[in-house]
């Protein structure tokens, strides 16, 4: 049996992370769920679930890793700078949901769902510090387009990302949820997090003072992208990207821009896309949206061709709307990335 460790069990990602591992090959695994007494959310002593299992809260002390065979980093970049460390020299395999790590050297961003990535198990190995599960937009992003390059070479993408409040965390939710509620009673608005009106509105960046930072979401986007588009037997095109701020709770939403080196049916382009993961949504059904994406394991797509096309049934400029549940296929990945690295380890023991 796996010894699992969860650090910031209190996050919102770990919510997520705790119901994907309930339903996975790991699901047998004794868990440990830890966080740090001063969390934004203390939740030290408190009785939490994973699965069948229930189990309390520990506090993250310096032995908080013993003996355990993963631990997933999912509370603040700041945390798993101070411990991830001290999980390594425990024997622990490190998985990093904060992305704290992505920039570290020899740490590697993973997403098996990827062809690529699939076949490719180069850079997971015994000399792996760390994986960082890429983050869910970059996944979705280098899943979709890898899936078009297949069919036909792109010649040009740029996607628009619509991030919601639970990509910046459960304080950034809470003053959003307040700020619409103040408008709707004409009281002033509450701004620690955003330093600016996030609801009602949509934004490409923030205050001055914010204390999350839409560039730094942005940044990482790229780097994970670039990282899973680079990779051996990887077929995704180089991507132009912009990230903005929807006045939402909760998912993803893309628009994505393509242009293709050749024409081609609409038909074959479809048929390019559909297959695990994604699930194409047809014009005689509901848009994918954030709200009917939330809680499924695939992302929904829609294709439509630039209405300027000369011939309908021959498409080269085409654009793709998309909607994904951000918690859920970050753990989801991160469960994947787990199974990944369960190779390396002897069961029941600490390598």
């Amino acid at each position: 049996m796996y010894k699992i460790a969860i650090a910031g069990a209190s996050s919102l990602i770990a919510r997520e992370l705790k119901d994907a591992l309930g339903e996975s090959p790991l699901a047998t695994a004794n868990f440990v769920l830890l966080d740090e007494e001063n969390a934004p959310e203390p939740s030290v002593g408190r009785l939490d679930r994973v699965g069948d299992e229930a189990t309390f809260v520990q506090a993250l002390a310096d032995d908080a890793f013993e003996h355990a065979d993963f631990t997933f980093f999912c509370g603040p970049e700041e945390m798993t700078r101070r411990r991830w460390i001290d999980a390594l020299r425990a024997g622990s395999s490190v998985i990093d949901l904060s992305g704290a790590l992505d920039q570290e050297k020899a740490v590697v961003v993973r997403a098996p769902w990827l062809g690529g990535q699939q076949s490719d198990a180069r850079g997971v190995d015994l000399e792996t510090p760390a994986v960082v599960p890429a983050h869910p937009a970059a996944l979705v992003l280098a899943l979709l387009l890898e899936r078009l390059q297949s069919a036909v070479p792109v010649r040009f993408a740029a996607a628009t990302v619509m991030l919601p409040a639970s990509e910046l965390g459960r304080a950034a939710m809470d003053e959003l949820h307040q700020q619409t509620v103040n408008l709707l009673s004409f009281q002033s608005l509450p701004q620690a997090v955003y330093d600016t009106q996030a609801a009602y509105n949509l934004l490409g960046g923030l205050g001055e003072s914010a204390a999350v930072s839409l560039p730094n979401v942005e940044a990482r986007i790229r780097r994970h992208y670039a990282a899973l588009a680079g990779g051996p037997g990887n077929r995704a095109p180089e991507l132009a990207l912009q990230v903005i701020h929807a006045p939402v709770f909760h998912g993803h939403t893309f628009l994505i821009a393509i242009e293709l080196e050749r024409p081609l049916e609409l038909a074959a382009l479809e048929e390019a896309l559909c297959g695990e993961h994604v699930e194409l949504v047809r014009e005689d059904a509901d848009s994918p949206s954030n709200l009917a994406a939330t809680g499924q394991d695939n992302v929904l797509v829609r294709l439509r061709p630039d209405t300027g096309a000369r011939d309908p049934e021959q498409i080269s400029r085409l654009w793709m709307w998309a909607a994904s549940d951000n918690l859920r296929l970050n753990a989801q990945n991160a469960v994947q990335c787990a199974m990944d690295l369960r190779r390396l380890r002897p069961q029941g023991k600490v390598q």
